[in-house]
This record gives C-alpha cells, structure tokens and sequence, in this order.
C-alpha cells in the first residue's frame, strides 16, 4: 500500500497515510492527526510525493542483469580502449627508461675518462 501526505489548511499540519491505491483521498483533516486542541475538521490537500524508489528484494539482483545491448556494446568497446591506452603506456615508460640509462652510461664513461 503506497503512502500518501497530506497537508491541513486549517491545522496547518503534514501528516502520512497508508491508503490502497483504491481508496478515495481525504478530504478532512483525520481527528487523531489534527493538532487543535478541539477537532476543526480542517480541509486537507494531498501533496505530491517523491514516490518511491524501486526495491529489489532477495538475493541475485545486480545492476547489470538488464542493461541494453548497445549499452553492452558500447561498455565493451570502452574496455578494449582502456586496455589498448594502459598497454601504450606501458611499452612507453619502458622505452624511456632505456633511454634515461643509455644516457646515464654515457655520462658515467665521461666522467671516468676524465
């Protein structure tokens, strides 16, 4: 059963019901909700909610389980790129350490000549 807010014009109070979708709304204020010391029988509005999210109870349910196939697609052609740019750094940072101790030997056998 959905819950539904309501609002008090004369009580000026916000209070929650569990109605069945069925049911007809309020139209006065409830007398165990109103907050005057003496029953006003207060017209009420009801408020729009936020409503509710969409709960998933029990075990085996993953964000994943419905996604779109080109949702798929798209995800696995990302992967493929990932790990294309990760295997280009890679093969860099090893090339320009071999460098940099190219460059290191060189300047060791200067300074031993010298």
């Amino acid at each position: 059963m959905p819950t539904y807010e309501y609002h008090c014009e004369k009580c000026d109070h916000t209070f929650e019901v569990f109605q069945s979708m069925s049911d007809e709304p309020l139209e006065y204020c409830p007398e165990d909700q109103c907050k005057l010391s003496k029953w006003g029988r207060g017209k009420v509005k009801r408020l729009i909610g936020p409503g509710a999210g969409l709960i998933f109870k029990g075990s085996g349910f993953y964000i994943t389980d419905y996604r779109s196939e080109s949702y798929k697609k798209d995800a696995k052609k990302a992967e493929q790129a990932h790990s294309a740019s990760s295997s280009e750094k890679t093969s860099t940072q090893s090339s320009n350490s071999d460098k940099a101790g190219a460059k290191s030997e060189k300047s060791g056998k200067k300074k031993a000549a010298e």
